[in-house]
């Protein structure tokens, strides 16, 4: 490695590394970084991120580069081979569930102007840095994740619990958990 500290849960692998020094915490407001992100977390809930980070170019190449527009208009034979695709979480309601979130950020890009402009009210559009001193300090849902979830899920979208929602928060930069002796703080 290169010497520098960083948040003990990415020091796994080159691949979370580079997924924690160059994504992670970073805070996004391209729409379609937002959508990949969201879709990926859909598929993520209940497993680990390292699984979905693995697969993460096969989903790519599996979600038409996750176009928002395509994946809102997959039909039950593009549901059929996405599950017959060893290369991706072949979880029925989770590739519905991906389908139909396409759908609800179509709508919510339509009514805001930008995915951005409503998902960053969460956090009142800036990202909250937290102090983390420790592992303890790691949480698993906020009030504003649990905000995020309980509009996200009145949209209609799927998928997405509180938990799922703080996640997403951390990985597009909305929240950032870096340790304070990580060099990303």
């Amino acid at each position: 490695m290169d010497g520098r500290a960083r948040c003990a849960w990415c020091l796994k692998d080159q691949l979370y590394r580079d997924y924690h020094d160059k994504e992670w915490g970073v805070p996004s407001h391209s729409d379609q970084h937002l959508f990949e992100k969201l879709i990926l977390e859909t598929f993520q809930a209940g497993l680990s991120w390292y699984t979905i980070l693995k697969k993460r170019e096969n989903f790519r190449k599996a979600l038409d580069g996750f176009d928002a527009v395509k994946m809102s208009q997959y039909k039950e034979d593009k549901v059929d081979e996405l599950m017959q695709n060893a290369g991706i979480i072949r979880y029925r309601a989770k590739i519905l569930a991906a389908i139909n979130n396409a759908q609800r950020f179509l709508e919510v890009q339509k009514e805001f102007g930008t995915f951005d402009k409503f998902i960053w009210k969460f956090t009142d559009h800036k990202t909250i840095v937290n102090n983390m001193q420790s592992v303890e300090n790691f949480v698993a849902n906020t009030k504003e994740s649990d905000a995020m979830c309980k509009e996200l899920k009145k949209r209609g979208f799927k998928f997405v619990g509180s938990t799922t929602c703080y996640a997403y928060m951390q990985g597009v930069g909305m929240v950032n958990d870096h340790m304070n002796n990580c060099w990303k703080k």
